[in-house]
């Protein structure tokens, strides 16, 4: 196996041994609720998580259009551009994009985040063992 080959196949195991997960939200304490509840490790069958932040629309594009991410959690509730209309943007757009969790406002909302194309839903206020369990299995099935 030639240098470049190597590097290549250590390039690709060191990408399977990190989710890189993106949270968009325009509220901070939102961002640091799902980063929270997640943390960096969700099981010894996961990889760790490296965490990629956007506040605004334009940055969350920017991040999905450059690849690598594993998982997206979006704010259903974000002011100006809201995560459901970014989720089907999203999926219209993006050739093989990654899963979706969106947050909703309540359980209630699940029937309009079905428009979206999110994989999965979950309500806030977070309940961070459900947040947990639901991203574990998002990131189990990707795998």
């Amino acid at each position: 196996m030639s240098s470049e080959d190597q590097d290549r196949s250590s390039e690709v195991e060191a990408r399977a041994s990190v989710a890189r997960i993106l949270v968009y939200s325009d509220h901070v304490q939102t961002r640091s609720a799902v980063r929270g509840a997640i943390g960096h490790s969700l099981g010894p069958d996961l990889p760790t998580v490296e965490w990629h932040e956007a506040a605004t629309l334009s940055a969350a594009l920017d991040a999905v259009r450059a690849g690598g991410l594993d998982l997206l959690v979006l704010d259903g509730e974000a002011g100006k551009a809201g995560g459901m209309g970014l989720a089907r943007q999203v999926k219209d757009e993006i050739y093989d994009a990654p899963p979706v969790l969106l947050l909703i406002a309540r359980p209630a909302d699940a029937w309009i985040a079905s428009w979206s194309e999110a994989e999965k839903v979950v309500a806030q206020p977070i309940d961070p063992f459900e947040l947990a369990e639901t991203v574990a299995g998002m990131l189990r099935v990707s795998a």
